[in-house]
């Protein structure tokens, strides 16, 4: 047991069915519907391969796309002959969750068999809105038609979505209130790289916060500095274009006018907040890029505004940046510095990207287009710990409680 939470060695798995939640969700080619992506595939597929080679009778659970946005939501179907490539066994792919099909699928399986669900997502009380409207506590979602349905067919339940570990739906905390339950070996390499970022970084601690998702930064930079967690924090992308704005800086009517697009000038006052009480551990950038006419402009941040949407740092901003990466002990990325899927804009985010691989530091990297500018520069293999998990990961380093891991701890002391 580890972190209160029973591990794959805590049980016996022969003949066993054991129902086990992943997180292989995936962005979708739009042309032919498959994977873009694998790296959560990747991540989970040696519980999935150890389970079976242990001779339990493996029934995974998975969700696939955005049901509120209705974006890469789709079948689990695809999936299927790549987990089976991935663990070199065959992986049976049923177009059920939960009905009849699913539970016949079920009782056929023989030891070592590996049996892919589709998208639990398909049932109405796995949807986002479900969960954020209707709030079941733990107790009442193993009472929901997923639960009821298949945790009589089960003998155990393990769960490898660490990067779901933030959500409260039936199949990420419902089981364990039935089954014994334990976290695979993908949940507890993400659990014990990202305490040891929280608790314990080497110094000095350097995070690099950029990209869109500004939502999911903010809560994370604010209780890291707070708790004392980074030393420095190093911003970029819509991160660095709020700041900007907060110390009164004229970003530019285009860039104001993304920030308004995305409601996101609320962060501008949280912005001013932040550096007020710890603008001392905050460094901006101090340039930035814009393209006009096709070409790649740099601008320093004194002389702002820029005439076009500001898109990346400028090479004095990741020059300076390389430098504090340098020296660190501990580096933490999450989100790109820019739009780095362009050439006249992948400057900022493939030398930040370089910095941190090549750095003695303990280089931690997470969020999905982290990981998607990572395998543009091909740095896969180069830096020590890669998060599959994005929202996960944000609440885990804000030290917000999650309801996966008390779900789990829960099952830990009831079933001992």
């Amino acid at each position: 047991m580890k972190y209160g939470i029973h591990t794959l060695e805590d049980f016996e798995w022969r003949g066993q069915i054991v129902l086990c939640r992943v997180d292989i969700n995936a962005p979708l080619d739009p042309q032919t519907g498959g994977l873009r992506d694998t790296t959560r595939l990747r991540g989970c597929a040696p519980t999935v391969k150890e389970l079976a080679e242990k001779g339990a009778r493996v029934v995974l659970l998975a969700h696939q796309g955005g049901d509120l946005e209705y974006h890469n939501y789709a079948s689990t179907e695809a999936h299927a002959p790549i987990m089976s490539a991935l663990t070199g066994r065959p992986v049976i792919f049923v177009d059920d969750v939960c009905g009849p099909a699913a539970r016949a699928a079920i009782g056929r399986l023989a030891d070592g068999d590996v049996l892919l669900l589709d998208n639990v997502r398909f049932c109405a009380e796995e949807l986002t809105l479900f969960e954020t409207k209707v709030k079941l506590s733990p107790e009442a979602q193993a009472r929901t038609l997923v639960v009821r349905k298949l945790a009589p067919l089960a003998d155990l339940y393990v769960c490898d979505a660490f990067a779901a570990a933030h959500r409260s739906q039936p199949t990420l905390v419902g089981f364990e209130q039935l089954l014994p339950s334990a976290m695979g070996r993908l949940f507890e390499k993400e659990y014990a790289n990202l305490a040891r970022l929280r608790e314990e970084p080497a110094r000095p601690c350097v995070f690099v916060l950029g990209g869109t998702k500004i939502q999911e930064a903010f809560p994370m930079m604010a209780a890291a500095l707070a708790g004392g967690v980074v030393d420095t924090v190093l911003t970029a992308g819509l991160v660095a274009n709020v700041m900007l704005a907060a110390t009164g800086a004229d970003i530019g009517t285009p860039s104001m006018d993304v920030l308004r697009a995305g409601q996101l000038e609320k962060f501008i006052d949280e912005s001013r907040t932040l550096l007020a009480e710890h603008g001392d551990r905050i460094v901006l950038p101090a340039d930035l890029a814009y393209v006009s006419g096709g070409a790649r402009v740099e601008v320093a941040a004194a002389d702002l505004p820029a005439p076009e949407p500001l898109v990346d740092i400028g090479q004095r901003a990741a020059a300076g940046y390389g430098a504090l990466i340098a020296a660190a002990g501990t580096v933490f990325v999450n989100g790109p510095a820019g739009v780095f899927e362009q050439p006249q804009t992948e400057y900022g985010t493939k030398s930040l990207w370089e910095a941190m691989a090549g750095s003695a530091a303990f280089s931690a990297l997470g969020g999905g287009d982290s990981i998607t500018a990572m395998n543009r520069f091909g740095l896969a293999d180069q830096f020590d710990y890669v998060c599959t998990a994005g929202g996960a990961m944000v609440q885990f380093l804000s030290g917000k409680p999650m309801p996966v891991i008390e779900a789990l701890k829960s099952a830990a002391a009831r079933f001992g």
